[in-house]
């Protein structure tokens, strides 16, 4: 990279895992995961879209999921592939704080956006006879716009703070994207007080909505216990069960990454759970919903089965 073009205000990007000896091989990865994850959140989307069996509350959420992974592995995997082919590194201060929000907020509306789903079925399995009361679709806007905006709202604070901090030596950042750790390793200036900041918060969106979804799923499992109906327990373990490895992956990596203080990781960790959160997870989420969902499945075979029979 020629970095005279560099302004003095641009950030260096220096890559994902930038020891790793077969960086080929990585990008090649990189490609098809984000490929897979294009692919299934927008068939996703284009099913509950298109059938009507899943214009229900559940799905509803489940397409404002998929479209958050959409936009999620869109806001960092695309500029990385780009300068990686391209050999250029620069960010400008710009585009990396514009990075760092839609990356925040639509991380932020996720945690909003999964508790949510967590309520959605606890109402459906232990109060079945108010489900449609409880989330109507105005209740369902009301909850996708409560997630969006709250994210961004937050987004905004954990924005303009990071990248308002003085930075006094060089200003490469150990990451393929503008990470709010990565970005907070180049101050020079003391940055305890926006530490405990970043920690309250991280109890409001992470903690508080951890315990939450716990909360709810405790309570679905023992109203499941007291079924009699065997295809009602397995039918609701399984919608659940499906919620819940979705949680375990987004929760995982960002409680280790964001309750912890940014010194106490190194960089290859920051990375290690940024792929795994903004990248594997997106490339999951789909695949968890449909293989293990009769009803995903079956809009698939018969929007296969038209499109066969047009043809």
């Amino acid at each position: 990279m020629n970095q005279k073009n560099d302004t003095s205000t641009d950030f260096i990007l220096l890559g994902l895992f930038p020891w790793f000896r077969h960086p080929n091989l990585l990008i090649l990865i990189i490609i098809l995961i984000y490929t897979a994850a294009f692919t299934g959140n927008a068939i996703l989307l284009l099913l509950i879209w298109l059938d009507s069996h899943l214009h229900t509350p559940m799905y509803f959420l489940l397409s404002q999921l998929s479209l958050i992974d959409l936009a999620y592995i869109s806001c960092t995997v695309p500029k990385m592939v780009t300068n990686y082919f391209t050999g250029k590194k620069n960010i400008s201060y710009f585009s990396c704080a514009t990075q760092l929000f839609f990356f925040l907020t639509l991380g932020l509306a996720e945690c909003i956006l999964l508790t949510l789903m967590a309520y959605d079925r606890y109402v459906a399995v232990c109060n079945p006879l108010r489900y449609t009361v409880l989330m109507n679709p105005n209740t369902c806007l009301q909850m996708a716009a409560a997630a969006w905006i709250g994210g961004a709202l937050a987004a905004l604070v954990h924005t303009i703070y990071p990248m308002n901090f003085p930075i006094c030596g060089s200003r490469e950042i150990n990451h393929y994207f503008c990470e709010m750790p990565a970005i907070l390793r180049l101050s020079c200036m003391d940055i305890s007080a926006y530490e405990m900041v970043k920690f309250v918060s991280t109890i409001v969106f992470l903690l508080i909505p951890f315990i939450l979804i716990l909360t709810s799923y405790t309570l679905i499992f023992l109203t499941v216990l007291r079924m009699n109906s065997r295809k009602g327990k397995n039918k609701a373990l399984a919608t659940c069960s499906s919620h819940m490895t979705v949680v375990s992956l987004y929760f995982g990596q960002a409680i280790f990454i964001y309750m912890t203080p940014t010194l106490a990781h190194t960089p290859e960790q920051d990375q290690i759970g940024a792929v795994l959160g903004t990248i594997v997870t997106p490339m999951l989420n789909p695949l968890i919903y449909s293989l293990r969902n009769k009803e995903v499945l079956g809009a698939l075979r018969k929007a296969m089965n038209r499109r066969f029979i047009l043809s």
